[in-house]
């Protein structure tokens, strides 16, 4: 979606769209794969300029497909993403060398005589989406001997401190 700078007036606007999400389950495909946006990203923000500077706030809400690091398993969450940026010229941008503030995390530049909130709106899901994907924090995974999903019951592997990493404590055990 874009907007013209000369459409951004001092008071405040509303917009609500649905964004394509084909290109960015496009760059989600090039990773691990482990995350699909559903049909379009929902976006509601308000738009408004204050001299130079244009400020975007709202809210992203989208639907994920995710696929879980511990049992392989699929599963759906919503994506909700508070949005709140400031956009500023490119020309008025001076290089700021040293560690990043807090005051530059919202802040994005623009160019020419409109703002294209497509590549912003994409940028904000990334982020939100979870660095693991996991369908439950107390996920129990898949059993390293059988492959069974521990979430669907105990697989029926004995169990035995002998096995894998646990295999020096009892060498540790029988020492002593």
């Amino acid at each position: 979606m874009k907007i013209a700078l000369e459409q951004i007036r001092e008071t405040p606007r509303a917009l609500s769209y649905v964004e394509d999400v084909d290109a960015l389950n496009l760059e989600l495909g090039r990773g691990a794969g482990d995350y699909r946006l559903g049909e379009g990203l929902a976006v509601d923000v308000t738009y408004h300029r204050a001299g130079l500077d244009v400020f975007v706030d709202g809210t992203v809400h989208g639907e994920v497909q995710g696929r879980c690091a511990r049992c392989l398993g699929d599963y759906a969450f919503a994506l909700d993403v508070p949005v709140s940026i400031v956009l500023t010229p490119a020309a008025a941008a001076t290089p700021v060398s040293g560690p990043l503030r807090e005051e530059d995390i919202g802040l994005t530049y623009y160019e020419g005589d409109e703002i294209d909130l497509t590549p912003l709106v994409h940028e904000q899901a990334l982020l939100a989406l979870p660095t693991r994907p996991l369908c439950a924090e107390e996920c129990r995974g898949l059993c390293p001997r059988c492959g069974a999903n521990l979430n669907a019951g105990p697989c029926g592997c004995p169990v035995s401190v002998t096995g894998g990493r646990l295999a020096v404590l009892e060498t540790l055990l029988r020492e002593r």
